[in-house]
């Protein structure tokens, strides 16, 4: 199942359906795109295994500059990506792919701190049982109490996920 109605917050169990939708996802990213992404990266809940998520494929793309994300736009628009521009998330383009949305790009350039730490991240939890486990007890908690508000659902995990970053060597 995929698809997330706007302003709400609701786990779904992680089923291996999620690397091949973002599979196929990568294929017609590419072929829309042609050389311009550096990489195309399965990220954020779906990607770590048995971590239950919000059903929203979210997909990481590098490219050289930070300027490229604006020339990605009318291809991605092609395939039916809504761009939201550059001041939602930091230092990113941010798409989304339909109502209810299905998939999210994080336009990143390459090197950027953000994206380091997302990788880094679910590296870690498709690592780490304990961590992993504590995460998905948090989510599960907190998607009943901020089941209508996406925001304070994600400010609620901010203080966990910062103590995995700073395991992970990161300060900030």
């Amino acid at each position: 199942m995929l698809g997330l109605p706007k302003g709400k917050v609701f786990l779904v169990p992680w089923t291996e359906q999620w690397e091949r939708e973002f599979l196929l996802e990568k294929q017609t990213i590419q072929s829309v795109l042609g050389e311009c992404p550096l990489a195309i990266h399965h990220i954020g809940s779906t990607a770590v295994k048995d971590l239950s998520a919000k059903p929203i494929i979210d997909i990481a793309i590098e490219v050289m500059k930070f300027e490229d994300g604006v020339r990605c736009v009318p291809a991605l628009e092609k395939i039916g990506y809504s761009y939201k521009g550059t001041s939602i998330l930091p230092e990113r383009h941010y798409f989304s792919k339909g109502e209810p949305r299905t998939h999210q790009i994080h336009l990143f350039q390459t090197g950027s701190e953000h994206l380091k730490k997302q990788l880094a991240l679910k590296e870690y939890l498709n690592q780490n049982a304990s961590d992993r486990k504590a995460y998905q007890e948090l989510k599960e908690k907190l998607s009943v109490t901020y089941g209508a508000d996406k925001l304070a659902y994600a400010d609620a995990k901010s203080d966990f996920i910062h103590s995995l970053m700073q395991k992970l060597g990161f300060e900030n």
